[in-house]
Formats: structure tokens, C-alpha cells, sequence
């Protein structure tokens, strides 16, 4: 009957100890968590309508419609030189599911530049208006060490109004190299599609006849 060598017995034991620690690390949770919500700059800000002599503004902020590739909280990059392949980072993820991240940005971002609230999930006497804003995220480019593209559609129609006016904008940022840098991009192009969501709804509201939206 063989036996090993007991000098041979460490060598071992350090071979299983390194696979088990490779296994553990392919498990363990992603690096990085990113946001796309930003404070609203004091000069951009307007003071709540809340509790004033003018009746207060509300908003509601439907669920944002964006591309499949998008609905899940990984951040999806572009190959560069205007490759086709886009790459799924398992270590690099939004705070949540990136449709619902981008909504939150945007109505923090449009309420907080009207001093609106947001009563998506309730908190209004339904005999109170409220302006409803369905927007379309129709496309979004994050290349590292480039830039950050994207395109939106949005819909205004305040709830005791037929009215409804159409909205589009197209939006970029460059971008420096690391993901870091391409959430950066990504959350400044967020915040200029709500400060431009913020300013149709006011358009709209100074202007009860328009349907083309102003921006």
C-alpha cells in the first residue's frame, strides 16, 4: 500500500485552499453600485408649491419604457469604433434595476426643478390635477472613453385635460475612461433630460392650446 509523503501533504492542502478561494471570488458580489440620481442645483431648484396660496403641483411619473438589453440592474457598454457587441458588467451595476433608477432620477430631477411632488404612489385628493409624464427611453450608448448617448420620448397630459403634448430629445456627454467616469456621463445625461422634462411641463402649463412640446 502507497502512501504520500508527508512533505507533500501542505503542497495539498495549498492547491484545494487556492481553488476554494478563486470559487469564492467568482461568487461574491459585484465591485461597484452606481446611481443615476444627483441633487438638483440650488439655482435650478424652485420652491415647493406645497401649502402655499397657489394650488399645489403635482406630477405622476409612469414606469419608464426602456429597450429589453436595459431592464435589469447591470450596466451594458458599447464596444467602441462602432462595434455591434455590447458587453453585460457583472461588476459594475446600478443601485437598482436601471428602469427603475432612471425613473427615480428623473422625479426627483423634474419635481425637485418645479416644486412639484411626485404622486405616482398616492398622497393627492383624486379632485386634484395632476400631470402625468410617460417617458420612453428609445436609446441609450455608454461607450468607455467616449461618450454617453441617449434618446428620449415623453408624453404630458394633466388628468382633467384631453390635451396631450409629445416631447423628444437627443442628449450626450463625453465621457473619460473606467466605468466610474461612464456612470458620471450617464447620470449628467439623466439629470438634462429631467431638467428638459421640468421646462415642457411648465411650457405646457404656461400655455394651455400648445400640443408641440417647448423645451
Amino acid at each position: 500500500m502507497k502512501t504520500t509523503p508527508a512533505f507533500l501533504a501542505p503542497i495539498g492542502l495549498a492547491a484545494v485552499l487556492a481553488v476554494l478561494a478563486v470559487l469564492a471570488g467568482c461568487a461574491s458580489k459585484p465591485d461597484s453600485y452606481y446611481t443615476l440620481a444627483s441633487p438638483v442645483a440650488a439655482a435650478d431648484a424652485a420652491p415647493s408649491t406645497l401649502g402655499g396660496s397657489a394650488p399645489p403641483l403635482y406630477i405622476e411619473l409612469a414606469p419608464v419604457a426602456v429597450p429589453e438589453r436595459f431592464a435589469r440592474p447591470q450596466m451594458v457598454v458599447r464596444q467602441p469604433n462602432g462595434s455591434v457587441q455590447v458587453e453585460v458588467l457583472e461588476q459594475h451595476r446600478w443601485a437598482s434595476s436601471f428602469e427603475n433608477e432612471l425613473r427615480d432620477a428623473l422625479s426627483a430631477g423634474i419635481a425637485g426643478r418645479l416644486g412639484a411632488l411626485d404622486v405616482t404612489k398616492g398622497g393627492r385628493q383624486t379632485s386634484q390635477p395632476v400631470w402625468r409624464i410617460a417617458v420612453q427611453l428609445r436609446q441609450f450608448d455608454a461607450v468607455d472613453g467616449a461618450r454617453v448617448d441617449a434618446s428620449f420620448s415623453w408624453t404630458l397630459r394633466r388628468s382633467d385635460d384631453a390635451r396631450t403634448v409629445v416631447c423628444q430629445l437627443n442628449l450626450g456627454e463625453a465621457v473619460g475612461s473606467g466605468m466610474d467616469a461612464v456612470a458620471q456621463g450617464a447620470q449628467r445625461v439623466t439629470s438634462a433630460a429631467a431638467a428638459a422634462m421640468a421646462r415642457s411641463v411648465s411650457a405646457a402649463r404656461a400655455n394651455p392650446s400648445a400640443t408641440a412640446c417647448t423645451l
